[in-house]
């Protein structure tokens, strides 16, 4: 199974893709350390673009075909990063969950954003003004979404490995 969560930063997205991550013993994915890496890998001149995507979407295939769920986390923000995950799936013969978690009270995320500290080295969290400004376009598939204004990060991955179960 490949589940991709999506969302701005500061939803709320890693803590409950890295529990359900742990919870499910499956690969854990996140673009944002993928692409740190890159960038201090200093092999690009100019910025990362959709290279860290592209690493994770073959990390993802080669750890589905290998039998591993895969969770990945990352704001995927646009039609042809969601495409690409879905051709993954379809690729590895899996399937694909896709998760969009928001955070529906403004001041709860902005608080969020401007209080959050960095936990991969050399990254700079995102300012709320970038988060505001961040290209995120609206979804148009079907995808399961989770307010992490209302439940807990508990609480939403109790909610993810339910509808799994019940939806296999």
């Amino acid at each position: 199974m490949l589940i991709v969560f999506s969302g701005l930063p500061g939803t709320g997205k890693t803590t409950i893709a890295a529990e359900l991550a742990r919870q499910m013993r499956a690969v854990y994915l996140r673009v944002d350390t993928i692409e740190q890496a890159i960038r201090n890998a200093g092999v690009l001149v100019q910025d990362v673009g959709t290279s860290g995507y592209q690493v994770a979407n073959e990390l993802s295939l080669s750890n589905l075909g290998l039998g591993h769920s895969v969770v990945v986390d990352c704001v995927n923000p646009v039609c042809e990063s969601r495409a690409a995950w879905a051709e993954i799936a379809i690729r590895a013969k899996a399937r694909l969950m896709n998760i969009e978690v928001i955070c529906s009270d403004t001041q709860e995320h902005r608080r969020r954003v401007e209080t959050r500290k960095g936990d991969i080295p050399g990254l700079k969290p995102p300012s709320w003004e970038s988060v505001l400004a961040h290209d995120y376009e609206a979804w148009v598939d079907a995808r399961f979404t989770l307010d992490s204004a209302l439940i807990s990060p508990a609480e939403a991955v109790m909610l993810i490995v339910d509808f799994i179960k019940h939806s296999s």
